[in-house]
């Protein structure tokens, strides 16, 4: 099969999938092809243009064509249901997060916020308003995203860390993390929350909603 920069980069989302990305070297990359590794830089020049690659199908596969909200869509929904689908994208693949943050020339990422930005404006939202709403909502996703993908602190973390004196230390952190987390609540709605306040708090300030 011929090698071209689709084969390289679709070869390196599955060599990501299997060893994260501080495993992804052009020298596994390039065995897993059967090439040798300068023959990859005829087709992507260095190591930086392959994560922004790798960025670009992970996108791909939640943001095909981005669609902007419906007439009859209140913005607000619309711009969590998108932040809801970058972070499921982020999700579907280790460090997803940490290759989005690290592809700041990734043309998927201008694309979802040229379209974000757009519809805001088109709903008449100030442009510098729009600015500052959007990326806050993409930046809290990926952070978000980047928090889950780290995971919870291990035993051998947790070995010899006195929860109780934690808790007595920061009650008022402790107890408002034991009531939102009620039984059925997830991190998913935590998610979501955060979001409504991020979106909904500035909205009352910034004109129509629809």
């Amino acid at each position: 099969m011929a090698l071209d920069k689709q084969r390289i980069v679709t070869e390196a989302v599955a060599l990501l999938d299997a060893e994260g990305l501080d495993g992804v070297t052009t020298r596994k990359l390039a065995a897993r092809l059967g090439v040798q590794s300068p023959t990859l830089y005829w087709h992507i020049p260095n190591k930086a243009a392959l994560v922004t690659a790798i960025a670009e199908a992970i996108l791909e596969q939640q943001f095909p064509e981005p669609a902007s909200a419906a007439p009859e869509e209140c913005w607000q929904d619309w711009l969590i249901g998108l932040a809801g689908r970058l972070r499921r994208a982020l999700l579907a693949h280790p460090d997803g997060a940490r290759i989005i943050a690290a592809s700041q020339l990734s043309l998927k990422m201008a694309a979802i916020s040229e379209l974000a930005m757009s519809t805001l404006v088109g709903r008449g939202i100030p442009l510098r308003q729009a600015r500052l709403i959007v990326l806050t909502v993409l930046r809290f996703t990926v952070g978000y995203v980047l928090e889950e993908q780290v995971g919870r602190p291990d035993a051998d973390a947790l070995d010899g860390f006195d929860m109780a004196a934690y808790a007595a230390a920061y009650p008022t952190v402790t107890a408002g993390v034991a009531e939102y987390f009620q039984p059925g609540r997830t991190v998913d709605d935590l998610f979501r929350d955060c979001l409504e306040q991020i979106i909904h708090g500035p909205a009352a300030q910034s004109g129509p909603t629809s």
